[in-house]
């Protein structure tokens, strides 16, 4: 059964009408257009679909259209910072982190929320944050040297 529900996602309010299990994800990309979030594996494992709700990482392929009714912010990709200064995004380039570029909206996303949970962390805590975020290219690697240099840990130019 269709419901009628107000979301707020990056700034903006949208009326969205569909039915109450509708995941989020299918919101997002179908009727608002929003490429960030990548659909993976359906079941909240990968990490791809990955979205900011009241600040904290949320896998919008679970989370459903009620359960994100109840949020007041919704921030894909596109609303972190359209013109790519979050420091995230800064250290994703710096780093040259992109592959194939398909698990980085989680990993950017994931990063986001534990770095404004906790400014100042040490290596360790980094790979916690981000351990069940998959990447299937290889390029962990390069994923991990841009959390550090988010986290200040690394500076851009010293190398790899």
């Amino acid at each position: 059964m269709a419901a009628s529900v107000f979301l707020t996602v990056n700034g903006c309010r949208h009326a969205i009408t569909a039915a109450g299990n509708t995941p989020l994800l299918a919101i997002l990309r179908n009727d608002l257009g929003l490429n960030g979030p990548k659909y993976g594996c359906g079941l909240g494992a990968c990490g791809a679909c990955t979205v900011l709700m009241d600040g904290k990482a949320a896998r919008s392929c679970v989370v459903s259209l009620n359960a994100a009714a109840k949020c007041k912010n919704i921030v894909t990709l596109e609303g972190l910072s359209p013109d790519g200064s979050d420091p995230v995004q800064k250290a994703v380039v710096a780093a040259q982190a992109a592959q194939c570029g398909y698990c980085l909206n989680g990993m950017v996303m994931t990063l986001r929320a534990f770095l404004d949970a906790n400014p100042h962390p040490d290596e360790d805590e980094l790979k916690a944050a981000l351990r069940y975020n998959l990447c299937r290219c290889g390029t962990h690697v390069e994923i991990m040297r841009a959390a550090r240099i988010a986290a200040g840990l690394e500076k851009e130019d010293s190398g790899k």
